[in-house]
């Protein structure tokens, strides 16, 4: 593991993981909760976030932006696209409602056109897949071409096989082992 995804690591273990008893979006019932937005929206992790994140996609090629479902993605991607600037990668970013405005111009997904560009799906931790998938959809109704899912972290629960069943690349850059959370 790279300097960064050590340290990343070990600010999301002390930081953004609580134990109890919780229920996750997917509806299954957990011992822990990681709460990356207690990492995403702090000023000292998010760069932090979007190097590793960079690193993680930047042998793709010809990627025009990224992001996700509104909320988890939407800090991951404003991180990706401050970060990549510094390294002369022009990653823009966007935002997918989970469902279409039903005012103003009705569109579920904000930002630049995307239509014929490709896009990477920006999760911040995944547990079935499912908010990728529905990120994926909305994007492909608009024309991108999603290429990859990167997640931060991965819960290991079967979103990399429904994400990879559904046609995409899946990535991510931290483990429940990374997290000391696979015991």
């Amino acid at each position: 593991m790279t300097d960064d995804r050590t340290r990343l690591a070990s600010l999301i273990k002390d930081n953004a993981v609580f134990f109890g008893d919780f229920t996750l979006t997917s509806g299954k019932k957990a011992t822990y909760y990681i709460d990356l937005r207690k990492v995403s929206l702090d000023h000292r992790v998010a760069p932090l976030i979007g190097d590793v994140m960079v690193d993680l996609i930047a042998d793709i090629p010809d990627i025009t932006a990224v992001g996700g479902l509104t909320m988890g993605a939407d800090p991951i991607a404003a991180a990706v696209l401050h970060r990549g600037v510094l390294r002369d990668l022009t990653y823009d970013a966007f935002v997918v409602r989970k469902e279409p405005k039903d005012h103003g111009r009705g569109k579920q997904v904000e930002g630049p056109d995307l239509a014929g560009k490709r896009v990477i799906v920006l999760e911040d931790t995944s547990t079935t897949g499912g908010s990728p998938l529905v990120a994926a959809a909305a994007l492909e109704k608009v024309g991108a071409v999603v290429v990859a899912v990167a997640v931060v972290v991965d819960r290991n629960t079967g979103a990399k096989e429904v994400i990879e069943q559904a046609g995409y690349e899946y990535r991510y850059a931290i483990s429940l082992t990374d997290l000391g959370l696979d015991s």
